[in-house]
């Protein structure tokens, strides 16, 4: 669609936006604050919680963590490795294949996960009425569920 198509977007969606974006801040102050008073990071406890949930499975992959936590590979590497030193995760060779390396967490981690949790359980339902999704007309159909249209590969 040409830029020129595009509806401008309204007062109010810029108002529907804004709050949006400001309860999602509140909600991830929360989890930053509540995180240091356990004494991890944020991106530790958000480590965590990708491995612990992980569809289907007790353990993540070096790349699917990196997926989830929407950041670089290399990046997710030192953040294992600072977790690992922490005696939050290990790593372990795959008994499948010798090449995937599973993270998963440690008795520790998951003393230190579970009422970090909680917390955050709690707080999202302390939210469930003012945390929503703005009601927005997409002018971009492919990006309706916030995620550019994927491309198939050429012939």
């Amino acid at each position: 669609m040409p830029a020129s198509a595009v509806p401008k977007m309204s007062k109010a969606d810029f108002e529907r936006l804004a709050d949006f974006r400001y309860q999602l801040r509140r909600f991830l102050r929360f989890s930053e604050e509540a995180c240091r008073d356990h004494g991890i990071t944020s991106l530790q406890y958000l480590l965590m919680l990708q491995i612990r949930g992980f569809p289907g499975r007790d353990w993540a992959t070096v790349g699917e963590l990196a997926e989830r936590l929407q950041a670089q590979p290399h990046g997710v590497v030192s953040l294992i490795s600072r977790c690992e030193a922490a005696g939050l995760v290990k790593r372990r060779t795959s008994s499948d294949d010798k090449r995937r390396v599973e993270v998963t967490l440690t008795k520790k981690g998951e003393r230190c996960l579970e009422p970090l949790a909680d917390l955050h359980r709690a707080e999202l339902a302390g939210l469930q009425d003012e945390f929503a999704l703005p009601e927005l007309d997409a002018p971009y159909p492919e990006r309706a569920a916030g995620r550019p249209k994927e491309k198939k590969p050429g012939p």
